[in-house]
């Protein structure tokens, strides 16, 4: 039987943004409207960030060579991609440029017209749209040029054939956020819509935790991948590096 997964999957959410902090900032005033600068694609990772990136790709160098990842997939986003770089770095990964690979299947859920608004700001600006989310749910909801879930999931299929096609045997880590954190694990834990939709009420993925999966062949008539760590913070505590679970910019359409 041939392997077609990675013998490893680690599925890291990027490291807290200036985004975050922003969208934290405006929903404790009461505002509408979340004060960021830059694109979505383009916020950076805050200080805190840059620490919880450290210390998760410090813990990752106190692993033996042949446990580390040797495949890294990042979302272009600079949040993403930044994390990344700096996992890469302090985790001593002996990956090149070849199998850094920046993918864009990664990026973040697009939020559309609904962008950079607090739920207090889409009720205020669409009302429609929140009674449609609330109607639909989130994980079929689309705003005006943005996604569902589903739409994120649809992507992630095709970036996961990649993965079998291109990675198969290798350890692999993809640095994204926290939607895809979710979605992955609804294709690759064969989910339902309530399933998923549980573990996401139960709390938020934290930044820079690790999902991980490892190949088990005696799942199912080909083998598959197994999950034994979900939302793993141990690391940045390990570090003294603070822990944070903000919800993504627009928390409201999540």
């Amino acid at each position: 039987m041939q392997q077609r997964w990675p013998s490893n999957l680690r599925i890291v959410r990027h490291g807290e943004s200036s985004g975050n902090v922003a969208r934290e900032a405006a929903d404790a005033a009461g505002l509408g409207r979340i004060d960021i600068a830059e694109r979505d694609v383009d916020v950076p990772l805050s200080a805190r960030g840059e620490e919880q990136a450290q210390a998760l790709g410090e813990w990752l160098a106190r692993m033996p060579a042949e446990e580390r990842p040797d495949v890294v997939l990042t979302s272009p986003y600079v949040r993403a991609r930044r994390t990344a770089e700096i996992v890469r770095e302090f985790g001593r990964l002996d990956v090149d440029v070849a199998d850094f690979v920046i993918d864009e299947r990664l990026r973040e859920k697009e939020f559309g017209v609904l962008d950079r608004l607090t739920r207090r700001g889409i009720q205020e600006e669409f009302p429609d749209q929140a009674e449609f989310r609330r109607l639909l749910g989130k994980f079929y909801h689309r705003p005006p040029a943005g996604e569902s879930w589903c739409d994120v999931i649809l992507r992630l299929r095709s970036a996961l054939d990649t993965v079998s096609l291109h990675h198969c045997g290798r350890r692999v880590m993809i640095v994204s956020h926290q939607v895809v954190v979710l979605c992955l694990r609804y294709l690759l834990e064969n989910m339902t819509e309530e399933q998923i939709l549980a573990i996401d009420r139960e709390a938020d993925v934290a930044n820079c935790s690790v999902t991980e999966y490892a190949y088990n062949p005696d799942i199912g008539k080909i083998g598959g991948m197994e999950l034994r760590r979900y939302n793993f913070v141990a690391p940045l505590r390990q570090a003294g590096a603070p822990v944070t679970a903000d919800p993504d910019e627009n928390v409201a359409s999540r």
